[in-house]
């Protein structure tokens, strides 16, 4: 499994260097020293721990759906001309971008600050790994 360094650890999860500290104090989470005498964790059980606690925003609009990847947010920018718009809708620490018809939007009734469910189903998900160890 990955090892990865503490402040790494933080970074991926969105939490403080502190926050995983704890976790490891609290043995929430196991850790170990690499070759350079650094403080690592598991990257598996990492991923276990966060996604046992994460806490969705709840989808206040109530609709069923098949699609398993929405997020709710606030919308941050417009962009509208007579045909067409650019939606941005901010979902925690992620920007959700949109095109749509200028006529979805007024239908809608989005404008700035409006809470907003971006709803994501795509046939294709890249996913990326960076290059070189951690």
């Amino acid at each position: 499994m990955p090892q990865i360094r503490i402040k790494d650890a933080a970074l991926y999860v969105g939490v403080s260097d502190d926050t995983v500290r704890r976790w490891i104090d609290s043995a929430l989470l196991s850790s170990s020293k690499d070759d350079s005498g650094k403080t690592v964790v598991d990257g598996f059980e990492l991923a276990q721990l966060v996604k046992k606690n994460a806490v969705a925003v709840a989808d206040p609009s109530g609709v069923g759906r098949s699609a398993r990847n929405s997020f709710v947010g606030l919308v941050t920018a417009i962009t509208m001309d007579t045909v067409m718009a650019q939606v941005e809708v901010q979902c925690g620490p992620h920007r959700v971008v949109s095109l749509m018809s200028s006529e979805a939007v007024r239908e809608l009734g989005l404008e700035l600050g409006s809470v907003a469910v971006a709803v994501v189903k795509a046939t294709t998900v890249i996913i990326e790994t960076p290059t070189g160890k951690m």
